[in-house]
């Protein structure tokens, strides 16, 4: 059940690297429409923004310093918000490539998928007959003999390297495993509490969109950390995003949209924007009267070093 007191913290992906141009419109591409985007949903009430990079001529996903560095610190400017950067890039990038930025930026946090996996989206490719740019067939069918890599030296290396600079962690979790993980690099002293997972449901590869699925990742959590050493969140891919995040913050938990997970705001409707995302949680964690964390809240709840340590 939820925890007396317990303030919602929305994170928002703003783009990603997964989903391609062709299958929304709506999908922010330019650093220009990252940073609207991204000022947008933190307006609208994300007290986090998630975020990758586009090569501005055609969308293709990119891990380029430069590129970053044209809609980051405008973010960071314009709002509160915590500025969390992947290290996950896309399964097309060396451990190097999705580095780069983040090892430059230090930011308060970025995000750290626990394990390597089978990560695709490649039975989407069938139901598209025009693609808006040429890489975008290819690298969607890519997908079925493509491995995302983070072998365990691979996150230490992470964790020591960014951990160093103060810069704590998004653990993405999208198996029981990856908790198991998360555990080992507590036991090595490399992690300490509070713990911010992120539990993802609905990507091929990974775990299914199902509620016992939520139920399992949560009590193992409590089991391997303890209730109060942890912060527990939620995606939930594609149609099952607000079904999913509405049933983690039921559970106690908090929750993440973004055009980066769902293209989507309902049944068969494109989401026009993250912030239409975001509104829609918030207005459904409102009608349950949960209170919703802001910025400052957030970097409590996860002892993130503040915006005043970092230089973006």
């Amino acid at each position: 059940m939820n925890t007396p007191g317990h303030k919602v913290i929305i994170s928002c992906a703003i783009t990603g690297a997964t989903h391609v141009p062709t299958m929304s419109e709506h999908l922010p591409l330019t650093p220009a429409q990252i940073r609207d985007q991204a000022i947008d949903a933190a307006h609208a009430g994300a007290a986090i923004i998630h975020l990758h990079a586009r090569e501005p001529a055609d969308g293709r996903p990119t891990p380029s310093p430069e590129v970053f560095a044209q809609f980051v610190p405008a973010i960071a400017e314009a709002t509160d918000a915590v500025i969390n950067i992947t290290t996950g890039g896309s399964t097309r990038m060396t451990l190097e490539d999705r580095l780069a930025y983040p090892l430059q930026a230090a930011p308060e946090l970025c995000s750290l998928n626990m394990g390597s996996m089978n990560f695709s989206i490649h039975p989407v490719a069938s139901r598209i007959s025009s693609w808006r740019y040429p890489w975008e067939k290819d690298y969607v069918e890519g997908m079925e003999d493509m491995i995302f890599r983070n072998t365990f030296k691979d996150i230490k290396r992470i964790l020591q390297d960014l951990g160093g600079k103060g810069t704590r962690f998004e653990f993405e979790c999208y198996d029981l495993g990856h908790l198991y993980n998360l555990a080992h690099f507590v036991d090595q002293g490399l992690i300490k509490p509070p713990f911010f997972i992120q539990s993802v449901f609905g990507i091929l590869g990974g775990m299914g969109a199902d509620p016992e699925n939520m139920i399992t990742m949560r009590t193992t959590a409590d089991r391997l950390f303890g209730r109060d050493n942890y912060q527990f969140s939620v995606l939930g891919a594609g149609r099952h995003q607000m079904r999913l995040v509405t049933m983690s913050a039921i559970l106690g938990g908090n929750v993440r949209v973004g055009l980066e997970d769902s293209v989507y705001i309902a049944k068969g409707v494109k989401a026009e924007s993250n912030a239409q995302q975001v509104a829609k949680v918030r207005r459904i964690l409102a009608d349950l009267s949960f209170e919703i964390a802001t910025p400052a809240e957030a970097r409590a709840m996860l002892a993130l070093k503040g915006r005043d340590s970092v230089t973006l």
